[in-house]
């Protein structure tokens, strides 16, 4: 596919995707091919293909004589990432943001636990490294800065668990932490006791500090939603 065929194929992908994920397409709601191809003045074999995403994200199926249909919420993949991005840029965001924040709050203690008995040397070295940029960008609305960093401390937590289950959690985290950014639910500096503990964490994994790592992964997840009752009630 040429970088104009994947540039139109991103656009109808998103577009559709978004408007499922909002709602603007019912359970059971019919696309025709044909329809969205006039729309987006795109060929056959784009939507084609967008199809076939949607259908690996199960928010659609193909049924013949009928056409594409739109599958009931609860069957989508909620892990996959571009799911996670559509619904977190919908008017469903603070629910959205809600559920994978309680998500993380029971899962990510429990690695960065694991962590700490787990994690190498070099894991230990990158989690300072990430915290202390952490450090270096909380200050001075720094937040897409920022950003890298916590992503980058949050991937290198649930990788060092030893957990593969764990560890390929780490695109759910990134799109969770990307979303508060990009749809400005964060403070315009990151609340300073958060860094602080993002500090703490990678002190008490490398100290191989099992306990004080899980509490003090649990008062992060704490905080967030905290946050979250205050920014998108």
């Amino acid at each position: 596919m040429t970088t104009e065929g994947r540039g139109l194929h991103t656009h109808v992908l998103d577009t559709l995707g978004l408007a499922i994920t909002a709602g603007e397409y019912s359970e059971g709601s019919v696309l025709r091919t044909d329809e969205v191809a006039q729309r987006f003045d795109v060929s056959r074999t784009v939507v084609r293909e967008v199809v076939r995403v949607l259908e690996s994200m199960h928010l659609v199926e193909s049924r013949r004589r009928v056409g594409v249909t739109v599958r009931p919420t609860e069957e989508w993949n909620v892990y996959d990432p571009r799911v996670i991005r559509w619904r977190l840029a919908g008017a469903d965001r603070p629910r959205q943001l809600r559920s994978l924040t309680v998500l993380r709050s029971a899962i990510e203690p429990v690695a960065a636990g694991l962590a700490a008995v787990h994690a190498t040397p070099e894991q230990c070295a990158a989690l300072t490294e990430e915290a202390l940029g952490m450090v270096a960008t909380s200050r001075g609305h720094q937040l897409e800065g920022y950003l890298k960093h916590d992503v980058a401390f949050h991937r290198v937590v649930l990788n060092a668990s030893g957990n593969e289950m764990f560890a390929r959690l780490g695109d759910v985290v990134a799109e969770v932490l990307a979303g508060r950014t990009h749809h400005h639910v964060m403070f315009d500096d990151p609340d300073p006791a958060a860094v602080t503990l993002h500090v703490q964490v990678a002190e008490a994994v490398r100290e191989g500090d099992a306990e004080r790592a899980e509490r003090l992964t649990r008062e992060i997840a704490v905080g967030a939603l905290q946050e979250l009752d205050v920014l998108a009630p």
